[in-house]
């Protein structure tokens, strides 16, 4: 998972080699979902684990139903502004079909992730990504990110 390189929110190159040591996880997000509060679960785990070695990578996508409309700007100010979003937002990419991105066909790959891998079904679907660089877990899209079994995992992760 290291090896990849997408773009922040502000189209600058934003290598996942960066996290290298830390527990990651990875979240395809969307504004107009009924998933998109999840921002402040997402914000509020970030804050509690990230001077542990954690941190959050939200990828906006607009796969589903047309929830992620809007350009990079619009994104990043919606999620400043109503979630207070201070995790890393990456460029808005593709996380199925033809386009899929590069990140996504790894996480994604039944193959190398016997456990993890399958289709992304929606919005708001999270991997958990050890230190390695190694997928360890996988949680839908109404799996909460402070609830217990993800907060968990990461703990599990990060010790």
């Amino acid at each position: 998972m290291l090896e990849f390189t997408l773009n922040s929110i502000d189209g600058k190159p934003a290598p996942l080699s960066e996290y290298k040591g830390k527990v990651v996880l990875i979240v395809n997000v969307a504004s107009n979902c009924g998933f998109t509060p999840q921002y402040e679960g997402l914000e509020a785990v970030y804050r509690k684990y990230k001077d542990q070695g954690f941190v959050v990578l939200g990828f906006p996508a607009n796969n589903f139903g047309g929830q992620e409309p809007g350009t990079n700007e619009e994104i990043k100010t919606f999620c400043t502004r109503k979630y207070s979003v201070t995790f890393p937002m990456y460029s808005k990419i593709s996380v199925k079909g033809d386009d899929k991105a590069p990140l996504y066909q790894f996480l994604t790959d039944k193959q190398a992730h016997p456990e993890t891998g399958g289709e992304i079904k929606w919005n708001f679907t999270k991997f958990l990504v050890g230190k390695d660089g190694k997928v360890i877990a996988r949680f839908e899209s109404p799996v909460k990110p402070e609830s217990p079994e993800v907060t968990a995992a990461i703990e599990k992760a990060l010790h």
